[in-house]
């Protein structure tokens, strides 16, 4: 009789491996016999494995993780992995497998498979019902990013949105900028602006998005041009022609 296969869909690398090593540990006879980086990918391998549980990232490139769990439905169980409370408790609440939120630890992610392996006793949920539900709901609340993942070697930092100070162009990549140090990720600014709160950061320049509650004063320089400052850092941030009208009513 053939062990437990799973697929592991995550499209962040460091996350899916951290995933799989702590799976390893935990759960020694799951057979992990694929892993996805993005929702197509993880379409395909949910086709191909057949598996007998997916550990299922909601937020993917591709194909959506809805997308994914909408194919897995009634075909295997299904673990969400997500840093979205509103999906998490969505699913939790309406009976899929389970949820582990990122970043997860190794004691919720054991619960995850004790209840996980308690259900395989079972067949796998229909999950039409909570695919709607977070459908409608993804649809009346968008949910903004909360944090920042930096990779370290094989550790991954993860920095919440209320740290950062501000985010700024380098190159091809982007500065994290906290009131303690500053990290650089892969992430453009233009995407960055569709993924953050608009109420809590602002772009103000083509190359700068800031944290307005990091943000001590708003002066102008000695040719009219705006410049920020910032509680805890010292350099100033400068506000381009483009995203002046934000400051004109100061």
């Amino acid at each position: 009789m053939r062990g437990p296969t799973a697929v592991i869909a995550e499209d962040e690398p460091l996350l899916r491996g951290e995933l799989k090593e702590t799976l390893a540990a935990l759960w020694p006879e799951l057979a992990i016999g694929a892993e996805a980086a993005n929702g197509l990918e993880a379409l395909q391998a949910v086709a191909a494995v057949e598996p007998d549980v997916l550990f299922l990232d909601i937020q993917m490139p591709g194909a959506t993780g809805l997308d994914v769990a909408r194919a897995a439905s009634g075909k295997c169980h299904v673990v969400f992995v997500t840093a979205y409370d509103m999906y998490a408790v969505a699913a939790f609440e309406q009976g899929a497998v389970d949820y582990v939120m990122k970043p997860f630890t190794p004691t919720r992610l054991a619960t995850a498979i004790s209840r996980v392996r308690e259900r395989m006793k079972s067949a796998p949920a229909n999950l039409d019902v909570l695919l709607t539900t977070l459908a409608e709901r993804s649809r009346r609340a968008r949910q903004f990013l909360r944090w920042i993942s930096v990779a370290h070697g094989r550790t991954v930092r993860l920095i919440t949105a209320d740290e950062i100070c501000y985010f700024q162009a380098d190159n091809k990549y982007t500065l994290v900028v906290t009131s303690t140090g500053q990290s650089l990720i892969t992430k453009t600014i233009k995407e960055l602006a569709d993924e953050l709160d608009p109420e809590v950061f602002l772009q103000v320049h083509r190359g700068t998005i800031v944290n307005i509650n990091a943000i001590a004063a708003i002066h102008r320089d000695l040719h009219g041009r705006f410049q920020i400052r910032l509680k805890q850092r010292n350099e100033a941030l400068q506000v381009s022609a483009s995203f002046a009208h934000l400051f004109r009513h100061m």
